[in-house]
């Protein structure tokens, strides 16, 4: 019987894990990687690559190691609960040593496009043009697993924010900061309180004259540390407390909550409070913001209104002048241009069933992974992801070869 190919876009952890996931149902995977090793998101760089995602140096992520591994390889004993970047590449290194994941990888193969060959209507094959060393090459491949991260395109609304182009200071998005000595003895604001933008200000604090935090809505702020030191995630999504979920409103779990986070600060005394219920929206995790704000390092103010060539303006009327920079964390937007109109992107949000497939397409041979921002580790995810899409493929595949089969065109299987 012949192999079923699929192609992964992408060699960062949905990619990796997408790989092992094509081998165990017996799929032929080949994955092309743009960049020259496997990490995507969390393989630190001095300068940003273009078309993958960018860190900053002292990186920490937010889910412990007992939430965030592989199902099949667990984070040896004697790494942290919660990791640094470099502690997290050599996890992904040894995964992909495990199961001999990286002969499978074609690094620095830039996928042009994805199009559906004449016949996908019945095939569901695709072809697809990638190049590597300034030579293009086109292959036919029976399904396709894109796996390229939401956090590669810089969201830079400058248009929101009159008077920028007169502000004589450095201005930069998150992406593009590293680490905090060229603010040293400068005063800098930081604009968003996502989980970036919570670290920035707190890191640049230890060096910067002054930061000032801006936000539009506040945010909930969780601690790394849970009760009696454990894991917050380990303690938040256990069995039994979403079992016990189950029997309470949403206003009821959003009180509780809300009552956790206010138990370690008081969100409203230090100028945090958002307009939103707890899990309304992704909440910030940071251990040291509200250290920081009660010290004076970090000052909170609202959405700023417009800039000047040396100041900022907020809407509440109040100004911070002498400003030396400005750091935009706000975000991020995502599309697959090289997918053309199989997958609409629309104001940074596309329709996929399960948060997997496309539900336009004729044959589900194409599979999207790790597109999602879920309440706590995506690697779970995207391990399970993987194994619905070449299951699924796999299924598609079987019944066009017995199709096949019974027209008399090939062998029987």
């Amino acid at each position: 019987m012949t192999k079923m190919r699929i192609a992964v876009i992408g060699a960062g952890v949905s990619g990796l894990s997408s790989i092992k996931c094509c081998l165990e149902e017996g799929l032929e995977p080949v994955c092309f990687e743009r960049t020259s090793d496997i990490g995507g998101l969390w393989r630190f760089q001095e300068n940003p690559e273009e078309g993958r995602a960018s860190i900053y140096k002292s990186v920490i992520i937010n889910t412990s190691k007992e939430m965030m591994c592989f199902s099949d390889y667990p984070i040896p004993d004697d790494f942290p609960n919660f990791m640094h970047n470099s502690q997290i590449m050599e996890y992904y290194r040894m995964y992909a040593k495990k199961f001999d994941l990286l002969k499978y990888i074609r690094f620095k193969t830039i996928v042009h496009s994805v199009k559906k060959r004449p016949d996908f209507a019945t095939s569901g094959k695709w072809d697809i043009v990638t190049e590597s060393n300034g030579k293009q090459e086109v292959n036919v491949f029976d399904g396709v697993m894109v796996c390229t991260g939401h956090h590669t395109n810089a969201h830079l609304p400058l248009e929101c924010f009159p008077g920028i182009e007169k502000f004589k200071g450095q201005y930069l998005h998150s992406r593009d900061y590293k680490d905090s000595q060229r603010f040293a003895g400068k005063r800098v604001i930081v604009i968003g309180i996502g989980n970036s933008g919570g670290d920035l200000a707190v890191e640049i604090s230890h060096t910067a004259k002054q930061v000032f935090l801006s936000t539009r809505r506040g945010a909930w702020i969780l601690n790394r540390v849970g009760d009696n030191g454990y894991p917050f995630d380990v303690i938040f999504y256990s069995r039994f407390k979403y079992f016990f979920s189950k029997f309470l409103s949403l206003s009821a779990k959003n009180s509780f909550l809300e009552k956790k986070m206010n138990a370690r600060f008081d969100h409203e005394m230090y100028g945090l409070k958002p307009m939103h219920r707890a899990l309304s929206q992704h909440p910030t995790v940071n251990d040291d913001l509200p250290n920081r704000i009660i010290s004076g390092r970090v000052r909170v103010k609202g959405n700023v209104k417009e800039f000047t060539e040396t100041a900022a303006i907020f809407e509440d009327g109040t100004r911070e002048d002498n400003i030396d920079a400005v750091i935009f964390a706000t975000g991020y937007s995502f599309d697959f241009p090289f997918l053309e109109d199989s997958v609409k992107v629309v104001k940074n949000k596309t329709s996929l069933y399960r948060k997997v497939f496309p539900p336009n397409l004729e044959k589900p041979t194409l599979a999207i992974i790790g597109l999602i921002q879920p309440l706590g580790a995506i690697m779970p995810i995207s391990e399970l992801q993987g194994r619905w899409a070449t299951q699924v493929f796999k299924v598609h595949f079987t019944d066009e070869q017995t199709e096949l089969n019974d027209s008399g065109f090939q062998e029987p299987i």
